[in-house]
């Protein structure tokens, strides 16, 4: 039987109604676009057709929320049951990257309103990279749904349900790992279609497998970073012995990834672009080094011991798995002719805010459901 309880904490606190303030804001913002189009707030051109709405809500979001699919593929494929007291968080902060993620992608589409023709046969295109992201995502929603459903379940007292649905979980467990894994690398094969318009310093013909790896190293950190973050705030019982043991795990992926990632540059001859002076090869070098950072303390003892150097190699390893996928999508893609982009003040807010709503309903839920380990609702 789960062990799981609400936190039982008050709903209204001074980081909530800011939380609320900023979804509000970009609600407003969002509004704007709906009624009067998407150049009213957006900055994106026919250069630039995507912009900061797609790379952080879709291509940066899932990545974050991409902890149920790490510990899935720790807990029930490789049968280390030990990290199962991170399980129902990791789902739950996937939950909300995955379904705000979809949801977000409405923003970005200038008819809107013909979104569904993706569900319908005589218009799906199967050579598409696209179409197979969009259909993995939206069936990993689903999903995680009924992965986290057995806490809606436990809450209402339903238990004879949550034991028929605990029969097959197993099934949903495999697609929980399936679907991430196709549709991330698909993320990376997105980039693909580019070819010379993305610098060679990050395209690549590797580019799914480091996106997949990345995407891996940053759910594991979500994990740890959450866990570390809520345990501090609510004073609740330490992870960090489970921490520190998944943070070997996450370092070998990280080495891993670095390993993959500079043998590729050396292969193809791109190694001296990253000594010429521009902005991308600045933060390409700030990207490898947050993740040369986030490696050196996960691999280390010392680093695995200290909580505080944990939490910092997290937050290095998330800063620098979003700016890999920032600088891929937008500051090392140069469109034809001399398109630029920077994005809006509307559109920063309203990415602000989805972020404000995914963290604002993680809140709710810890505080409500069946979500923390142990004894969280009687500290």
């Amino acid at each position: 039987m789960s062990t799981a309880t609400p936190l039982r904490r008050s709903l209204i606190t001074p980081t909530t109604l800011v939380l609320v303030a900023l979804v509000v804001i970009a609600f407003y913002f969002l509004g704007v676009r709906f009624l009067f189009g998407l150049g009213a707030v957006a900055n994106i051109n026919s250069g630039y057709p995507w912009g900061i709405w797609v790379v952080v809500d879709v291509i940066i979001g899932t990545a974050f929320g991409c902890g149920g699919f790490a510990m899935a593929l720790l807990v029930y494929i490789f049968n280390r049951g030990q990290y199962h007291p991170l399980m129902r968080p990791a789902l739950l902060s996937g939950l909300f990257g995955y379904t705000l993620g979809g949801f977000a992608v409405i923003f970005d589409l200038g008819r809107y309103w013909h979104a569904y023709n993706l569900l319908l046969p005589w218009y799906i295109q199967p050579n598409s990279v696209m179409l197979e992201v969009a259909l993995c995502v939206m069936a990993y929603v689903v999903v995680l749904w009924i992965e986290f459903a057995p806490a809606f379940l436990e809450r209402l007292g339903l238990t004879g349900i949550k034991r028929v649905l605990d029969r097959w979980m197993f099934v949903f467990a495999a697609l929980g790992v399936l679907l991430p894994t196709m549709h991330q690398s698909s993320l990376g094969s997105m980039l693909l279609v580019m070819g010379y318009k993305l610098s060679p310093l990050w395209f690549t013909l590797w580019l799914p497998a480091l996106f997949v790896i990345s995407a891996l190293a940053m759910g594991y950190a979500v994990v740890m970073f959450e866990a570390t973050v809520v345990s501090k705030t609510f004073s609740l019982p330490s992870e960090h012995a489970l921490i520190s043991k998944l943070s070997l795990v996450v370092g070998c992926i990280t080495v891993g990834w670095l390993v993959l990632r500079w043998v590729d540059l050396f292969a193809r001859d791109a190694v001296p672009l990253a000594f010429v002076g521009s902005v991308s090869v600045f933060l390409f070098w700030v990207e490898n080094a947050l993740f040369l950072f986030a490696a050196l303390v996960f691999v280390t003892p010392a680093g695995r011991a200290s909580p505080r150097a944990s939490l910092l190699a997290a937050v290095a390893l998330l800063a620098g798995g979003s700016l890999y996928r920032l600088d891929a999508y937008l500051v090392g893609y140069q469109p034809l002719s001399n398109w630029s982009y920077f994005p809006s003040v509307p559109e920063l807010m309203v990415s602000i805010g989805v972020i404000s709503l995914e963290i604002l309903l993680y809140l709710v839920f810890i505080k409500t459901l069946p979500v923390l380990h142990g004894d969280a609702a009687h500290r």
